[in-house]
């Protein structure tokens, strides 16, 4: 069986797309069940691949080990940096490609993909470069004793990527992970695997080892799951739902594996009324509509003082028109694609009608955009209140709702009002109230007049209910290592 077809992009470039597992540098048939990725703006097929099956993963697992417990763990640091740095070419060249296999497969604007790529490309660079930098410690306490510290790779690293940015979800991962010299079985989102799958061609062309990466792609309750609750995997890392976060961390009690969560988000964005106005307009229009508001860190509540309410609302709203321009994610005349999928896109209009319901006032938007495709318009609420579900819960699409509050105290109990915790966003020209809101909210990361931002080397990650450590930076080295103290008796006793 051919494990290969050729896929045609619709902005006219051709390419050979693996269609197999990728297991100890080889595409190998899978045996698990079959599913179908979907062209979100066509909803036509692109192509059906056969998912792993556990025994796959088994074998994906026996061959990382068998890397790790060979040459890869024991490679100098600097030599896992030039494999990296490698990678890191190969992203760069191929970059146009990569970046339309994205936006075909999960109908974002392919300016945002070739962004994306650009950050995979920086990423591997990044941690190519941190790769001889990882160093433990001695730690002084008599002349009779030396005491180190060690940091020491994990082992076999099971990673679950999302759908919504899949070849850089990837480089966040895979990168630290193999700089400190671990390796790993990687299970791209079932609705976008083909950049994964293709970058299964750059490791063998870049010369990594067998089984250092093996890609596993197939469905999140058979392929995930048994990457979650695999006895010869030491550490699972995850994107995703807060529900399957949950889930992941019960199967991961197996063996008590090392775990990394980045869940959902319901970020709160503040907007005071000595804020720089348009300013604040701007990016928190960005901040919730950005990739079709299919991000985490999405500011899906905006809450704006009552002195401006109003004249923020028409505002807020008049941006929002003139970034209503769905369409083919090719044109440069597309501002917002179609959401990634059927289940996806259905879930954000039942949360559209629960809003209507519930009385929530509809300023704009809220309509299927055609009869083809997943296209949802975006989507504003106003004069919400904080029990609604559109306030409470996660949407994951262009659906954002905005109330106001008179003083900071206020406006701090409803941001912090959630299970979540992943971002939030300030405005104000204020010095010392923005460093002072920023320190009493409850979120991993926190935006001063800006929104959505993000960079390699500042850590990503939540609070609460959005997840346990943090990925990017130097903090993912800490992810990806553990500490072994040496003690050593200098004395003669």
């Amino acid at each position: 069986m051919a494990l290969s077809v050729q896929i045609s992009l619709p902005n006219g470039k051709s390419y050979e797309q693996p269609t197999g597992l990728f297991v100890n540098n080889e595409f190998v048939q899978g045996h698990g069940e079959r599913f179908t990725v979907i062209d979100p703006v066509s909803e036509g097929q692109i192509i059906q691949l056969q998912g792993a099956s556990s025994d796959d993963i088994d074998g994906a697992v026996a061959a990382a080990r068998a890397a790790f417990e060979g040459e890869w763990s024991e490679l100098p640091s600097t030599e896992r940096g030039v494999f990296l740095y490698k990678i890191a070419a190969l992203i760069d060249r191929d970059r146009d490609l990569l970046a339309a296999i994205d936006a075909y497969d999960n109908g974002k604007l392919l300016a945002a993909a070739e962004g994306d790529i650009e950050e995979s490309f920086q990423v591997f660079r990044y941690y190519a470069g941190a790769a001889d930098k990882i160093t433990g410690r001695t730690i002084e306490t008599s002349p009779q004793k030396l005491a180190y510290v060690l940091q020491e790779p994990l082992g076999v690293c099971g990673q679950i990527i999302p759908w919504n940015f899949p070849l850089m979800m990837l480089a966040w991962k895979v990168a630290p992970a193999l700089a400190c010299g671990n390796t790993v079985v990687l299970k791209p989102a079932e609705q976008t695997p083909l950049s994964a799958l293709y970058f299964g061609k750059l490791i063998i062309e870049a010369g990594l080892p067998p089984g250092v990466i093996n890609i596993v792609p197939g469905l999140g309750p058979v392929a995930g799951k048994a990457i979650s609750s695999h006895v010869g995997i030491d550490k699972v890392a995850f994107t995703g739902s807060t529900a399957t976060g949950r889930a992941i961390m019960r199967e991961a009690a197996t063996n008590l594996k090392n775990i990394t969560l980045e869940c959902g988000g319901k970020s709160p964005c503040i907007v005071f009324d000595d804020c720089n106005f348009e300013q604040a307009v701007k990016w928190s229009h960005f901040g919730i509509m950005d990739n079709k508001g299919e991000v985490c860190t999405s500011t899906s509540r905006i809450y704006v003082h009552e002195a401006i309410y109003d004249r923020f609302l028409e505002r807020f709203v008049q941006v929002t028109k003139e970034n209503d321009k769905l369409g083919n994610p090719f044109s440069t005349e597309t501002l917002q694609g179609p959401q990634v999928s059927k289940p996806q896109y259905d879930k954000i209009l039942s949360y559209i009608e629960q809003g209507k319901s519930s009385g929530a006032r509809l300023l704009y938007g809220g309509a299927k955009q055609s009869a083809q495709g997943y296209f949802i318009q975006p989507t504003v609420f106003v004069d919400t209140t904080e029990e609604m579900a559109i306030v409470r819960e996660e949407i994951f699409g262009p659906v954002v709702v905005i109330s106001k509050f008179s003083s900071t105290q206020e406006v701090l109990e409803k941001a912090n009002n959630t299970s979540y915790g992943l971002a939030a966003a300030v405005f104000t020209e204020k010095i010392s109230k923005a460093h002072t809101v920023a320190r009493k909210l409850q979120a991993g990361m926190v935006w001063i007049n800006s929104s959505g931002e993000s960079h390699y080397g500042i850590p990503f990650g939540g609070y609460k209910s959005s997840g346990i450590g943090r990925e990017l930076g130097q903090y993912a080295l800490d992810a990806y290592t553990q500490s072994k103290a040496i003690h050593v008796n200098l004395s003669e006793e």
